[in-house]
């Protein structure tokens, strides 16, 4: 998926391996998931965990009511770089992490109710400095549309979200909100089944609430989303219930707005040909093996559908650090640049500098003005300070 034409960069104007992302792809998306807030009086946060790229906090936030983090540092990230509402939601706190979580952040949404009555002292400490705060319980509908187990969070088992059977009742004093999770990727209809399953198994609690958080996994700025059914959903969940819905989309944020520009090292034959890049599946896009699925190039097609067929391979010594088998119609050779596409979600986050890889710049450009900035660079300083 990709809504700019990146053949128009010159790639010569950017250090490899980078990643460069689209300001005006990444404006359209935000710009759409802000019509759903506009017209469906939802609020609309910033899932940091896809997509922490802090350069853009201040766009981000004319376009969104703030953002959501996955623990402490993601969240001062958000409150430092990304004006409005921070949300916090974690598996577990930690009593040090949460003690400084809790002096600026708006919504904390615990896994457990454990962890709810666990932590009451320092609770009600930080309401008297802070009345405002709010909190809120991650609760499982038992409801699952994961397609990849490893991205299901409602997977038999499942260690994230409140089980109906395992929620304490009588802990739900001071609980002003229930967020869920259910989603990746994925298009309005298993959101609404998904509702209707939380509906089933914890409706008598929901008037009882001020907001319900939506969580995220909506992939509501591709090109085939139903938007206004979710518009249409949120306005009829709230007036049901009379509660402020949030959503919290990542990849949504910037699919389709970046790529990673990678340089061809080396070309050797073992059974096919190869191809050694100066980037990394496991370092730079692990998902790529996570998922697993088969990030595309551009300009290159699947093996065979093109003259020339070539393994491309990272340059880590894992066996397994293939991005996999492309086409080209031209002979692949040593210094040319090649682009994979849709690389802004779930790449620059998870990046490791395994075997003392390089990270890729960060770039920006301006599909319209073509202008361009590289924003970050690393060195080995960035490897050596993460070790002692």
């Amino acid at each position: 998926m990709q809504f700019t034409d990146f053949t128009r960069l010159d790639l010569s104007r950017v250090p490899s391996p980078c990643f460069v992302v689209d300001e005006v792809a990444l404006e359209r998306n935000l710009a759409i998931l802000k019509r759903v807030a506009d017209q469906s009086g939802a609020k609309v946060l910033a899932a940091l965990k896809a997509f922490s790229m802090w350069h853009f906090g201040d766009l981000t936030a004319q376009y969104l009511n703030g953002t959501c983090a996955s623990g402490l540092h993601e969240a001062r990230l958000g409150r430092e770089h990304y004006p409005g509402e921070v949300h916090v939601f974690s598996a577990a706190f930690a009593a040090e992490d949460l003690q400084e979580i809790l002096t600026f952040a708006d919504h904390v949404v615990f896994n457990s109710c454990g962890q709810w009555q666990r932590f009451q002292p320092l609770i009600k400490d930080a309401l008297k400095a802070r009345p405002s705060l709010e909190f809120g319980l991650r609760i499982n509908p038992e409801h699952s549309e994961g397609e990849v187990p490893i991205y299901d969070p409602c997977a038999p088992g499942s260690r994230l979200g409140i089980p109906r059977s395992q929620l304490d009742e009588a802990s739900l004093e001071g609980i002003s909100g229930l967020h869920f999770h259910t989603l990746c990727e994925q298009d309005f209809k298993p959101l609404e089944r998904t509702i209707a399953a939380v509906e089933e198994r914890f409706g008598d609690l929901l008037h009882n609430m001020k907001w319900v958080n939506f969580g995220g996994g909506h992939h509501i700025t591709a090109p085939d989303y139903q938007v206004d059914e979710l518009i249409e959903a949120i306005k009829q969940f709230s007036a049901k219930y009379d509660v402020q819905v949030y959503l919290e989309p990542g990849e949504a944020v910037v699919i389709g707005s970046g790529v990673l520009v990678s340089e061809v090292l080396d070309i050797g034959w073992n059974s096919l040909s190869q191809a050694i890049l100066d980037s990394s599946a496991t370092c730079h896009m692990p998902d790529t093996l996570e998922m697993p699925y088969r990030a595309d190039i551009i300009g290159a097609g699947l093996p065979q559908e093109f003259a020339h067929t070539y393994r491309l391979g990272g340059l880590t010594c894992l066996a397994g650090d293939v991005m996999g088998d492309y086409s080209f119609p031209q002979p692949l050779e040593i210094g040319q640049r090649l682009m994979f596409s849709d690389m802004s979600h779930y790449t620059m986050v998870k990046t490791s500098t395994f075997n003392g890889t390089k990270l890729p710049a960060l770039a920006v450009w301006n599909s319209l003005t073509d202008s361009l900035s590289v924003v970050k660079t690393f060195s080995y300083d960035d490897f050596k300070n993460r070790l002692s």
